[in-house]
């Protein structure tokens, strides 16, 4: 089996380490029309070339996947650039936002045979004229409820995953939906091993998490470092029971950080988390939160929980190799030897 990247195809075992859900750029709708909103892409593509050479030589981090959305500033060139210049794959992604944060009106008006044809276009011919083409489809919901609309681009990915056999990452919102979007993915008759059900660990029930892997789906633990939405303690005690439980093979770790953003966030930030943004940001000027932060700081916590280096390898190298390659994932098996404490609350 082969997975699509942005310089061409590759075989999944060369996948090696992955991160796999970050973003190199992010320009919210809208953000292009900003007075205030500066971007310098020579600057920029020097700073993420930077990153990733960090990542590849300090943590062996071999690929990188980045399902930013198609209205979210999405720029295969560069990612292209970037991917040369660092020595690190990327894959990038075809599909559109949720609700509410993106989904361009031309696109809400398209049927969903329109909306597949574009995703199958991305994959199998290429992305505008770049020809870059995508290598996974992204879904997105937003919080608690499916939209209409959103289960029309939902729609639209399982005929594109059931024609090119892409898989789907998909972004939830404030960990909600990922068992409706399960749901859906079945009544199309998507496997659940095809798709990735996105921010799970936002929610910190260990009965949510249960239901997503249970249902035979990768879960997102992908934004870790995330403390605005949760917190890493609850994340990694959360990623220690289900090790215990014998879910390994199912869970994906990832950050869901950029290195450049295009004007603001969606949202204004208490000052509690401004000054946590400025701390990160200081140490890393002029863009945003490191890509180093998980091996830095989250994975000594799972360590801490008792789970062992093994655990956190096949996380990182095996699942996502696994996944791209549309293998169906192990039975569960249960790992006695994680101590119970391990998943008590700290």
């Amino acid at each position: 089996m082969a997975v699509q990247t942005v310089t061409g195809a590759i075989p999944t075992e060369a996948l090696g380490r992955t991160l796999m859900h970050e973003h190199l750029f992010v320009a919210y709708p809208g953000a292009t029309f900003d007075p205030l909103a500066k971007f310098d892409r020579v600057e920029f593509i020097n700073e993420a070339v930077r990153r990733l050479v960090e990542l590849r030589t300090e943590h062996g981090v071999r690929s990188f996947v980045d399902p930013c959305p198609i209205e979210l500033g999405r720029d295969v060139a560069m990612m292209k650039e970037v991917s040369e210049k660092s020595g690190v794959y990327i894959v990038c992604t075809t599909g559109f936002y949720y609700e509410g944060g993106g989904l361009p009106v031309y696109w809400r008006a398209r049927t969903v045979d329109e909306i597949a044809e574009l995703y199958v276009r991305e994959i199998t011919h290429g992305i505008g004229g770049t020809g870059v083409k995508a290598g996974a489809l992204k879904v997105s919901s937003g919080a608690d409820v499916i939209t209409e609309h959103e289960k029309k681009f939902l729609a639209a990915a399982c005929i594109a995953h059931t024609a090119t056999g892409a898989p789907i990452i998909t972004h939830t919102t404030g960990g909600s939906a990922g068992p409706e979007q399960q749901t859906l993915f079945a009544a199309s008759n998507v496997a659940a091993h095809r798709c990735l059900i996105g921010h799970c660990c936002d929610n910190p029930d260990p009965a949510y998490h249960r239901r997503i892997v249970a249902a035979g789906s990768y879960i997102g633990f992908d934004q870790i470092g995330y403390a605005s939405l949760q917190r890493d303690e609850v994340r990694a005690n959360n990623i220690s029971k289900l090790v215990r439980d014998g879910f390994r093979a199912q869970i994906i770790m990832s950050q869901d950080r950029y290195c450049g953003l295009l004007g603001k966030l969606l949202r204004q930030f208490r000052p509690e988390e401004l000054a946590i943004v400025e701390e990160l940001r200081s140490k890393s000027p002029p863009y945003s939160y490191p890509f180093t932060y998980i091996f830095r700081e989250f994975l000594p916590m799972l360590r801490a929980r008792g789970v062992a280096q093994e655990d956190i390898v096949s996380i990182l190298e095996d699942n996502p190799r696994r996944f791209f390659a549309g293998q169906p994932v192990p039975e569960p098996r249960a790992n006695l030897s994680l101590p119970p404490r391990a998943t008590a609350a700290r």
